[in-house]
């Protein structure tokens, strides 16, 4: 993602937004003509986007839940996303009452919605940073006053960092943010994978995402997925398709032949 990509702190209708995107695939209305234009021809080349991106809600679900379940009470959504049903401090609220969460994104108009959203409850903040610079997020003053790093901590990346190319070292920040969390914390993540589509599909499909803020979507294999996890052991079935993680499911490998999302929980030893 070169600098010219990088997304200002303002609210752009005329370029597509992948959090803006994301929400139109949800069936939400707080998009723009700009973002269901690009979201469209996505869903032109690649229909099951619809059933994969929804999946990844119910995969938030119920990593949360296996997180509280497991005595976490301090949540740490990054690239939260537009608010919509089930959201992190929902789930976590629900489960474990008094959970703290922060959201983290650099969209304007997810920080105005997620604002509003949360007035009346002050467990739960949002603030605004970009993941390419995970020191500011950790060194955030809501961050720090909120989040007792001296105890377990859920770190959820879900749908974010395939907009992270290699060149900015997606590994790297993903180490460097858990870096501070203490054993018994969980990362989960979810990250795009191309499946065996055919080149013009895949063309199509980061050509509209490299109209975006975020500048393109890079789809990566298992393998280069399962180094977000040094350091954690995975937990319920590993590292499967988003549809398919439970917490109590048996390992079984995931099918790669058609586009979808990976997804996988570790526990940080």
């Amino acid at each position: 993602m070169s600098g010219e990509h990088r997304p200002e702190w303002g609210v752009d209708s005329e370029t597509p937004s992948v959090a803006r995107m994301y929400d139109y695939y949800l069936g939400g209305k707080d998009n723009f003509a700009a973002d269901r234009e690009a979201a469209d021809q996505v869903v032109a080349a690649m229909p099951n986007v619809l059933e994969f991106t929804r999946a990844n809600r119910g995969l938030l679900s119920r990593a949360v839940t296996m997180m509280a379940d497991r005595g976490i009470r301090q949540f740490l959504d990054i690239g939260s996303g537009l608010p919509t049903q089930e959201n992190v401090h929902q789930v976590a609220q629900r489960a474990a009452p008094g959970s703290t969460v922060i959201y983290v994104d650099n969209d304007p108009i997810v920080l105005t919605h997620a604002r509003a959203l949360l007035a009346d409850n002050p467990l739960t903040t949002v603030i605004q940073a970009d993941l390419r610079e995970p020191e500011s997020i950790l060194n955030d003053p809501e961050v720090k006053a909120r989040i007792d790093f001296d105890r377990p901590v859920g770190l959820l990346l879900l749908a974010i960092l395939h907009f992270i190319p290699d060149e900015a070292r997606p590994a790297e920040i993903v180490a460097r943010l858990r870096a501070p969390l203490v054993p018994g914390s969980c990362v989960a993540i979810t990250h795009g994978h191309r499946g065996e589509v055919p080149a013009l599909v895949e063309e199509q499909v980061r050509g509209a995402y490299g109209r975006t803020g975020a500048g393109d979507i890079i789809p990566r294999g298992i393998d280069e997925v399962m180094t977000f996890f040094e350091g954690t052991e995975l937990l319920g079935p590993g590292l499967v398709q988003v549809a398919d993680w439970r917490a109590d499911a048996e390992p079984s490998p995931p099918d790669m032949s058609r586009p979808g999302f990976l997804a996988g929980v570790g526990r940080v030893k």
